[in-house]
């Protein structure tokens, strides 16, 4: 549909995705069915394992149906960065063809990584709902999807070594599961250290801004992981992304466990790091590195050590140049938001670090004693376990020497390289715990080993540990949802009682066809200003300032903007008024609430000669230019 649409051959519209998806369900039909063998090979792996499938299929469900629950206890799309999420997928939703408008910079398409946005209108699209609704059915799919890949990943990992018990690989996938999905760090270990086990006052956020300038740090950092994300329900790429995410993975974990790379993978990998750039950019280096290490892993034991890495290096990098074949039709319209990498003039204090990253490091002590006391009989999924926590502490290491330079002030200065290095990190690592910690504590040699380090001095701590970090969800989910009403999945319903005739003129706009643009009071980020473009999809001439200047690169444009939009709410100069509504190609101008209270000298009455009013209802008033 992307593709299509970015080639302006097919619009996007609700036929279009459908035709897209039978054509495409029509192929895969032809490629898996056609063939005898592959036919039969598929056939009696459904026989073989549908209760394994089965299973899968209502873990699926019944996750889904415990986030949309918990969802419906605080379905508002509204605080933190909804809007602008939502804003881009209801952009998307007005577009024929891509790339998208920016609904806060109108006249412009948007410079961000929308890839993801995509997905979520495509999906919104095909399912006929409306995206007030769908927001939140995404968040709880999204949570559903990365539950059921983790533990399918959890469950593979224990069979391609092991090819035992099924109720222990159920096990380990579930604890797989329950730490990518729900799991948190030290930080709930912290507040008991430090306040016992009073936590009335605990504030789960704290968890993923803790090394701050507040608690003792240097900086300010962010280190998010996927339970805050879901949680918070911001649909932003980084979560979008994560189905993707699981299934290069898995596909790494088919190579590992084959010990082969056939050539299809090679399209896989190409295809998904292509989508990784346009999804979330950050996810393009760190997976092509993960790939570098499992091929050189593959052909290390078949080739010179020389060879290895010349062939390892030489697949990567032509996986890696092709995945721009994929993405290409993004580059006509992005321009690069960042400015280079600078060297970090902060670094993280040693005991903050241990409370974010306490669990692995137990977990790489333990997985380094054991492979050395395993020598000789190392395999290839060891070196793939291996390259996880590799990668994963590199990522962590990284940005206390590094950073990628961007907009935000020097004490902000690692952030965002922090957050989405060290989420990916925090993936990974969850990944791969469960199944090194039951290698480390069942299949050692040393008799002794097992009982005194693996019974007492590892398993009771690692336990106490898995509880404290699964705890977090708690918290957090007491916090934000409160859950004293259930009022279902419609995002918008809260603007009845906070903004009333915001929300009136959101259904009125909602059923103009195309993309006019609209006029409204441009505010700054994470208020609620700007919830009409955010909620219709049509673009305003300037919108949440800080958000287009990071997009931008420079705050030169939005805030002429800004000075645009106060020109034309207050000027008393019909003709300067219109002047400028016509330079923007505006054709709606907004009046409510958030032009009242930002423009306290506003000069209504223009509009009324400058066009006509076709919308009032509680204060709010909308009038079509000539």
């Amino acid at each position: 549909v992307w593709i299509l649409g970015s080639l302006k051959i097919l619009p996007f519209n609700y036929y279009s995705s459908w035709a897209v998806l039978g054509i495409l369900g029509a192929l895969v039909w032809l490629v898996i069915f056609t063939t005898s063998q592959r036919r039969q090979e598929i056939l009696r792996s459904i026989k073989e394992s549908w209760k394994l499938f089965l299973f899968e299929e209502f873990l699926f469900f019944l996750t889904l149906m415990v986030w949309v629950f918990v969802r419906g206890y605080q379905p508002e799309i509204g605080g933190l960065e909804k809007f602008m999420d939502y804003g881009f997928v209801n952009s998307i939703l007005r577009s024929e063809y891509f790339p998208p408008q920016d609904m806060w910079f109108s006249g412009e398409y948007i410079n961000y990584y929308y890839f993801g946005h995509l997905i979520s209108a495509a999906l919104t699209r095909l399912s006929g709902i409306g995206s007030q609704i769908t927001y939140n059915l995404l968040i709880a799919t999204l949570f559903a999807m990365t539950f059921v890949s983790s533990f399918s990943i959890g469950l593979n990992l224990y069979f391609s070594a092991l090819k035992k018990r099924l109720w222990v690989g159920i096990l380990l996938g579930l604890a797989t599961a329950a730490l990518v999905t729900l799991g948190s760090n030290l930080h709930p270990l912290y507040w008991i250290l430090t306040h016992g086990f009073d936590f009335s006052k605990y504030w789960y956020p704290d968890a993923t801004r803790f090394i701050v300038q507040q608690f003792g740090a240097n900086d300010n950092t962010i280190h998010e992981f996927p339970i805050y994300s879901f949680v918070v329900a911001d649909l932003h790429g980084h979560l979008i992304n994560l189905p993707a995410v699981f299934l290069f993975i898995s596909a790494l974990l088919c190579v590992a466990s084959r010990r082969n790379f056939p050539p299809v993978f090679a399209f896989l990998f190409s295809f998904l790091l292509g989508i990784f750039y346009i999804t979330n950019a950050w996810d393009l280096p760190i997976y092509s590195a993960l790939l570098g290490l499992t091929i050189l892993g593959v052909f290390w034991k078949k080739e010179t050590p020389f060879l290895s890495i010349l062939k390892a290096g030489s697949l990567t990098f032509l996986i890696f140049t092709a995945s721009f074949a994929f993405n290409s039709p993004f580059h006509f319209s992005f321009k690069s938001i960042s400015s280079g990498v600078g060297l970090a003039d902060f670094h993280s204090p040693f005991w903050m670090m241990l409370i974010l990253w306490g669990l692995p490091l137990i977990a790489t002590f333990s997985w380094v004693v054991y492979l050395i006391k395993q020598r000789g009989s190392l395999g290839l999924l060891h070196y793939f376990a291996t390259s996880f926590f590799l990668l994963s502490w590199i990522l962590v290491i990284l940005p206390e020497f590094i950073h990628v330079r961007d907009i935000y002030i020097t004490s902000y200065q690692r952030a965002n390289t922090y957050f989405k290095f060290t989420y990916q990190a925090f993936v990974m690592f969850g990944l791969i715990i469960p199944y090194v910690l039951y290698s480390v504590v069942t299949r050692n040699k040393d008799v002794r080993w097992n009982v005194v380090f693996g019974k007492f001095l590892f398993v009771f701590p690692s336990l106490f540990i898995f509880c404290v970090v699964l705890s977090y969800p708690y918290f957090a989910i007491k916090s934000y949802y409160t859950l004293n009403k259930y009022q279902g999945l419609d995002g918008e319903t809260w603007l009845s009682k906070n903004y009333p005739g915001e929300q009136a003129a959101i259904r009125w706009l909602k059923t103009l066809s195309g993309q006019p643009a609209i006029l409204q009071a441009p505010g700054e980020s994470y208020t609620d200003f700007n919830v009409i473009s955010s909620s219709t999809g049509l673009p305003t001439i300037q919108g949440w300032g800080v958000h287009e200047w990071l997009w931008r690169g420079s705050y030169g444009k939005p805030e002429q903007r800004t000075k645009d939009v106060e020109a034309i709410y207050t000027t008393g100069s019909h003709s300067s008024a219109y002047e400028l509504l016509k330079k923007y190609k505006t054709e709606y101008v907004v009046v409510g609430t958030f032009e009242r209270q930002k423009y306290k000298d506003i000069q209504e009455d223009k509009f009324s000669v400058l066009g006509r009013l076709v919308f009032s209802d509680s204060g709010t008033r909308i009038y079509k230019i000539n």
